[in-house]
């Protein structure tokens, strides 16, 4: 269903001045031919002010058709089962006053802007009120064209090696297709939080957490460094995509996605950390051995460049023994004067 929006329709306030202009006249007229009826006791008149009174009393018919819409505001309008039109911007409206105002997602409470309480939304007296009776306001059947912003639970998904990470993202969206998202759908809001759910749920078993080898994150059959940790902007934008193509059938616009939170299960978090320790400690020392032996050289190299001193295979073996001792060890070296002979 195409969305089809309503032009012209914003004379709700010459309307209702020519409402009240004719409920003027109708109670004039009504007064005069019952006071001529009284007084001259005339059944035509009697007849005639009975016809006006009928008229003033279904003359508030019209003023039905009033519609105010606030800026980036709609309203979705049936009649009689039937599509009607969609009025859009701000303005006073005047349509068929058989026209009802369709909204399925107007009592859905999600945990993103634009969704507040009614209390909050009809101020203090209304929810005094409302406390007092026991009775619920009717939602507005109005439907938001703002930018909002969807902020789903974490969820606890597998990555592609099997490893438990929690997860958190949040959406922007608006809607764009008025027609769509109330027709197409059930609960625009409901279907567009599970789309959110799954598509995160898809994309995230794609990636691991980190760079882990012969992972291919693409789908090229070559092995890259995708990960969820390093490479968040391209999951996000990856989950946009997902997003859009699963909300397309009902009308909205997913303007972006992006990743809130991320860290490993619990369960597992403790065992990870001690894996990324373990594995900076390596690099670690890997950078110190490899430091160690480029020192090493260079002293060898320049004792024997200078003929400083003279040394056979069994000393260079001690003297590199001793260097790399020294410039590996967690501890500074606690010196030791030889006061013998080296020989």
């Amino acid at each position: 269903m195409e969305e089809k929006v309503l032009s012209g329709r914003n004379i709700g306030l010459s309307v209702l001045l020519g409402e009240i202009v004719l409920n003027i006249l109708l109670i004039l007229g009504m007064v005069a031919c019952f006071w001529r009826a009284a007084d001259i006791d005339s059944t035509p008149a009697l007849f005639l002010g009975i016809l006006l009174a009928v008229l003033l009393g279904v003359c508030w018919i019209p003023l039905c058709g009033l519609k105010v819409l606030g800026p980036q505001e709609a309203l979705v309008l049936t009649l009689f089962g039937n599509y009607y039109g969609t009025l859009k911007n701000e303005g006073f409206y005047w349509v068929n006053p058989f026209c009802v105002g369709v909204n399925p997602a107007a009592r859905t409470q999600l945990s993103q802007s634009g969704d507040v309480s009614s209390k909050e939304e009809s101020g203090p007296l209304t929810a005094l009120l409302t406390k007092e009776s026991g009775v619920k306001p009717s939602p507005s059947k109005k439907i938001s064209l703002k930018i909002m912003t969807l902020n789903n639970s974490r969820q606890k998904i597998n990555d592609c090696l099997g490893n438990p990470v929690e997860i958190g993202i949040a959406v922007t969206w608006r809607v764009k297709d008025t027609a769509k998202a109330v027709f197409s759908v059930d609960n625009y809001k409901e279907f567009l939080s599970l789309q959110c759910d799954s598509a995160l749920r898809d994309v995230v078993r794609i990636y691991p957490y980190d760079v882990a080898p012969n992972v291919d994150t693409t789908g090229d059959g070559i092995a890259d460094e995708g990960s969820l940790r390093g490479s968040s902007e391209m999951v996000a934008a990856r989950i946009r995509n997902e997003i859009q193509e699963r909300v397309e059938q009902a009308g909205i616009d997913i303007i972006e996605a992006r990743i809130t939170y991320l860290a490993y299960a619990p369960e597992i978090a403790a065992v990870m950390l001690q894996r990324q320790q373990a594995s900076a400690i390596i690099d670690a020392r890997k950078m110190i051995v490899e430091g160690a032996v480029g020192m090493v050289e260079m002293a060898l190299d320049r004792l024997n460049d200078n003929d400083y001193v003279t040394l056979d295979e069994e000393r260079k073996a001690a003297m590199v023994s001793n260097l790399l001792v020294v410039l590996c060890g967690n501890h500074d070296a606690q010196p030791i004067v030889n006061t013998g002979s080296l020989y």
